[in-house]
């Protein structure tokens, strides 16, 4: 299916989508392939959806790339998806970046190969200044993490008598998050039918509405992206409030 047939949904769009993506290794086992094959695959998915929510207005997307918990997978694979990483933000930022879309790293620097953390703080640095999308890449990022760099960039400040204890309320707190200026996301998309959001942006989806779909990632793209964005159309957010009758 090309790209001109799926229109953009009519009504209210999320202004942040966050996407898990999951289950490129499944795609690859169910074709015998290597587990690096699902992650090729998987580009094609990745290109389109940024795509997608850029045409139709999306004002945030963030994809999660890459897990702190995700350097204990076998070696070969790790090293595999620094490069890909790497490769695709070389490969797509020309094109991200005529589309006015700002790039954004989310998530720690630390242990990141040099050359793959050079692509990253290119692809930010170029696009900087645009006032399209917000691509949001977590890469090397944690849910537990962030919360843990918060507080200890919290605590710094307090020993260092710049804050007081008694002024740390939930918007000072999330100040000290890695993007606070980044609203929260208003839907969550998780693909290969997993029921868990994996240690991803704990703070930040305590209101988020979740979609979860049995498309495996590398099948997934701006059709299912649709169909996501109308299931959430159809959802009441109350925020724990109650409708009125």
């Amino acid at each position: 299916m090309s790209e001109m047939e799926v229109p953009r949904p009519e009504g209210e769009l999320p202004f942040h989508i966050a996407i898990i993506m999951d289950g490129n290794g499944r795609w690859a086992k169910m074709r015998d392939l290597p587990r690096i094959a699902g992650h090729k695959a998987g580009e094609r998915s990745i290109t389109d959806v940024v795509r997608a929510a850029s045409e139709w207005g999306i004002g945030a997307l963030t994809l999660f790339a890459f897990s702190t918990e995700n350097w204990n997978r076998p070696e070969n694979e790790v090293r595999f998806l620094m490069s890909f990483n790497r490769n695709l933000l070389n490969n797509r930022v020309q094109e991200f970046h005529q589309r006015n879309i700002r790039i954004r790293h989310l998530g720690r620097r630390d242990r990141i190969p040099p050359s793959t953390l050079k692509a990253i703080d290119d692809a930010v640095a170029l696009t900087r200044e645009n006032t399209g999308m917000s691509l949001n890449i977590a890469f090397n990022y944690g849910g537990r993490a962030e919360l843990v760099d918060a507080i200890r960039a919290l605590c710094a400040d307090v020993a260092a008598g710049r804050l007081e204890p008694s002024e740390v309320d939930e918007e000072r707190f999330r100040s000290y998050l890695y993007h606070p200026d980044i609203p929260d996301p208003d839907l969550l998309i998780r693909t290969a039918g997993e029921m868990r959001i994996s240690n991803f942006m704990i703070w930040e989806l305590a209101y988020t509405e979740i979609y979860v779909t049995d498309v495996l990632w590398p099948d997934f793209d701006r059709r299912h992206l649709a169909e996501a964005i109308r299931d959430y159309q159809r959802r009441e957010r109350r925020f724990g409030a109650i409708r009125e009758e």
